[in-house]
């Protein structure tokens, strides 16, 4: 069976977040159908996550594909660009502060991003509730997806843009997810100015980053007075249950980080001690370096279903970036098959690359910071 045009093509995104919802944006914008799976009940189902920093030279390029970059500048947070460096006392080892109309990689919520990329869209173009069990084998023709509600959808073109742990990957390869060995617990702060305000003088408006080269802190400020902490160690899967605490035990957690970060001042510590609820366990993972694959009929993947690497600032600007270019391969290629190695001829050896790049990345966050270092942070956590 020959590949069919893209116009005539049935194409399946697996995966609502900002990579899927990217990719589906631009093949609409060229009128190319596309009909986008989500696991999720609803837009509104779970909280989306942390602060992104999108790049003019990857997230934002895809956004200006999208026809969405004035509308993402207006939301973007530019104070957001301020980084500093702290040594565990709290003292400043160097802070960069975004220069008047700096427009580099502006700070946007997760959530509020998913949004911008959802009201882009067709009415009813994605289907909540509905999550990928498995994807047909072929050697030609169409996919057949199944969903764990018992339905079915057949494709020409199914695109997994479903995260770590995608259920398209294992169409074109075998490779899975392994722990780094480093570990984030998320903290939570909200009210920043009236409740927390030393934290808010310590952090200013942005991200603020230290390490004694055994452990770390992440602080990242997000929209509305509200904060994220990633405490950052380098600890056993499971170290929790290890432990003999539950992830509910927030004084008991707390309890063994104060221990842990014992040599650390009072003023750091307030990111561990004055969080406004429990923690969120978030194992550091990543996929094989390189992950590449033989192209396979029908199956394309983006994002961290690609190359899920170490949160170091290019997960979601690489997914974007990705959406991007697979959606102009298809506007622009005879048929689906040539759009699909057209891109996977550009994507797999960048994605390699970086993941080479990036590969221990992780432990990189919690080595101790000198005067003057500068340090990538969390993206996609």
């Amino acid at each position: 069976m020959d590949s069919p045009t893209p116009a005539s093509a049935r194409i399946g995104i697996i995966g609502a977040g900002p990579g899927g919802l990217t990719c589906a944006r631009i093949l609409q914008q060229h009128g190319i159908a596309v009909t986008v799976y989500d696991r999720d009940p609803d837009a509104d189902s779970r909280n989306q996550g942390g602060s992104l920093d999108l790049h003019d030279d990857d997230g934002q390029l895809a956004l200006r594909e999208a026809g969405l970059l004035e509308e993402f500048f207006a939301l973007a947070r530019f104070d957001g660009q301020e980084m500093r460096h702290l040594d565990p006392a709290g003292n400043l080892l160097s802070h960069h502060v975004p220069d008047e109309g700096e427009t580099t990689k502006p700070e946007i919520d997760r959530g509020q991003l998913r949004d911008l990329l959802l009201r882009s869209l067709a009415a009813g173009t994605v289907q909540w509730g509905r999550t990928l069990e498995s994807v047909s084998e072929t050697g030609h023709g169409p996919r057949t997806l199944t969903f764990t509600d018992g339905t079915n959808a057949e494709t020409d073109l199914v695109i997994g843009a479903d995260g770590a742990f995608s259920r398209v990957r294992s169409a074109v390869s075998p490779a899975t997810p392994r722990y780094t060995g480093v570990s984030f617990l998320e903290a939570h702060f909200d009210d920043m100015e009236s409740a927390h305000p030393e934290l808010s003088e310590l952090v200013g408006m942005g991200s603020a980053h230290a390490a004694d080269g055994e452990r770390g802190l992440f602080a990242q400020r997000n929209s509305g007075g509200h904060m994220r902490v990633y405490i950052m160690q380098r600890v056993p899967l499971g170290w929790i249950g290890a432990q003999g605490l539950s992830s509910n035990d927030t004084a008991g957690i707390r309890a063994h980080l104060l221990d842990a970060y014992g040599a650390w001042s009072p003023r750091t510590l307030r990111m561990i001690t004055d969080n406004d609820g429990p923690y969120v366990d978030r194992p550091i993972l990543a996929l094989p370096v390189p992950h590449t694959w033989e192209h396979a009929p029908g199956v394309a993947l983006l994002g961290d279903a690609a190359h899920l690497m170490p949160p170091l600032g290019v997960g979601v600007n690489l997914a974007m970036l990705d959406a991007s270019e697979l959606a102009l391969a298809l506007v622009n290629s005879a048929t689906v098959e040539d759009a699909v190695r057209a891109y996977e001829k550009t994507m797999l050896p960048r994605s390699a690359e970086i993941a080479q790049m990036l590969e221990g990345g992780a432990e990189h966050m919690l080595a101790a910071l000198g005067p003057g270092d500068e340090r990538f942070g969390p993206d996609h956590c």
